[in-house]
């Protein structure tokens, strides 16, 4: 038995279709169902070996489609009323003082660092001691330590 022309095909089963994906996914999705059923259908056609039950056939790909949007719908995200604020402003650029910040990476290795993580990243002292894996009270020594030199090599104080 031959396949009738696509087109054929088309108007004969196109309104039954649409009605079908209208009462599936509702009037808004139904359109992009429709397209995507009749494009399923158009790469399928050439293959397909018997031409009985054609309707049945693409009333199965209509469904199958039906099943992918509300599938995706359960993954859109939902539109919210307003934006969340954001957590912190931005960082300042620190290459804003060349002169300081070569300082800065004079100074010994956790001093540096717990200058850094303290002034810059404004980390409290308890966790500027677990990034450095140390105490608490030798992170604030660093910090200290580290400002304390920087002030005397920038200021002479």
């Amino acid at each position: 038995m031959s396949l009738p022309p696509f087109q054929a095909l088309l108007d004969a089963h196109g309104a039954v279709v649409h009605r079908f994906l209208v009462a599936a996914v509702g009037p808004v999705d139904a359109d992009d169902c429709f397209q995507e059923t009749w494009i399923a259908a158009l790469r399928a056609y050439d293959d397909l070996d018997h031409a009985e039950n054609l309707r049945g056939w693409l009333l199965r790909i209509a469904q199958r489609k039906a099943i992918d949007s509300h599938r995706s719908a359960a993954r859109r995200a939902l539109p919210a009323e307003r934006l969340p604020e954001p957590a912190a402003p931005p960082p300042e650029p620190v290459d804003g003082e060349p002169r300081l910040w070569a300082r800065v990476r004079a100074l010994p290795e956790k001093q540096r660092a717990a200058v850094f993580l303290r002034t810059v990243a404004g980390l409290p002292y308890a966790e500027v001691a677990v990034a450095l894996d140390c105490s608490r009270d030798a992170a604030r020594r660093n910090v200290h330590d580290g400002l304390q030199r920087l002030r005397k090599e920038l200021i002479g104080a």
